[in-house]
């Protein structure tokens, strides 16, 4: 991951939850920080850029609050709330590019990974309305060339998780009637892309600490949809390295040796 940002270049990095397995952090001074992020991704080219961050299901096992904290602390760990959006220039075109960080826990509910149960609705609906409302005006204003939404629950996968019912009835609408670009995504221990039949990209790139190579949920997910899946057991695993142009976003599933397994491209966004 490091040697692709140094060769590819890098404007940030996503973390896109379950950031500290298996139970999150339990303080600002969790050694977890230094152990498993700071220690970790120590690459000079992963050190110099933003890290933006939102919170799975694993931490909000612990307390995501201090994950949140940690941004005073931390330059390069981005996590100023539960839910916030940035944008971004694209260098050399006359472009930009929105990004939507949502927590999928707060709006459906926490879950048991292991279990590979849905979650079955939010703790608090009224903090999951909130955050819907506050979805629905930042999508609805955005006029980027490209949109991105991430969050931690996939709105589409064949894997061991499947579907997130939540988010198909509450998030996907959203995608769909403010054409965003691609939803980004983790939980699911391997890397997919998949494409509904409006266009919006499904990009989920989980396989950072385990590969699962379960298909046990394709049958739920509409023929045609999927068009590329990695789940190697024995691979060390891999990430998503995405750029924008002028013309399209790039996304290049890349594997943890530095290995290209597949690539695809969305077009620049229509606005409604």
């Amino acid at each position: 991951m490091g040697r692709t940002a140094a060769a590819r270049g890098a404007d940030f990095v996503l973390a896109l939850g379950d950031n500290f397995y298996y139970s999150g952090v339990r303080s600002v001074t969790d050694t977890r920080f230094q152990d498993t992020f700071e220690s970790v991704f120590k690459a000079e080219s992963l050190r110099k850029v933003p890290w933006y961050v939102v919170a799975g299901n694993h931490d909000h096992s612990g307390n995501v609050s201090a994950q949140i904290a940690y941004s005073k602390v931390s330059k390069r760990w981005n996590f100023p709330n539960y839910y916030y959006s940035k944008q971004f220039p694209v260098p050399g075109f006359n472009t930009t590019l929105g990004l939507v960080l949502i927590d999928t826990v707060l709006l459906c509910g926490n879950t048991d990974d292991f279990e590979g149960a849905e979650p079955e609705g939010p703790q608090d609906a009224g903090v999951a309305r909130r955050q819907l409302g506050w979805l629905r005006r930042v999508l609805a204003a955005s006029r980027d060339d490209y949109l991105l939404v991430a969050g931690h629950y996939p709105v589409w996968s064949v894997a061991e998780h499947g579907p997130t019912r939540c988010l198909l009835k509450h998030l996907q609408p959203l995608l769909l009637k403010y054409h965003v670009t691609a939803y980004l995504c983790g939980h699911d221990h391997n890397l997919q892309h998949l494409q509904d039949k409006a266009g919006v990209g499904y990009v989920l790139s989980g396989a950072g600490n385990f590969m699962e190579q379960s298909r046990s949920h394709a049958r739920r997910v509409p023929p045609g949809y999927l068009h590329f899946f990695y789940g190697e057991p024995s691979s060390l695993g891999g990430f998503a390295y995405l750029e924008a142009d002028g013309k399209e976003l790039s996304v290049t599933y890349i594997e943890a040796g530095g290995k290209v397994l597949y690539k695809t491209a969305m077009p620049r966004r229509t606005h409604p």
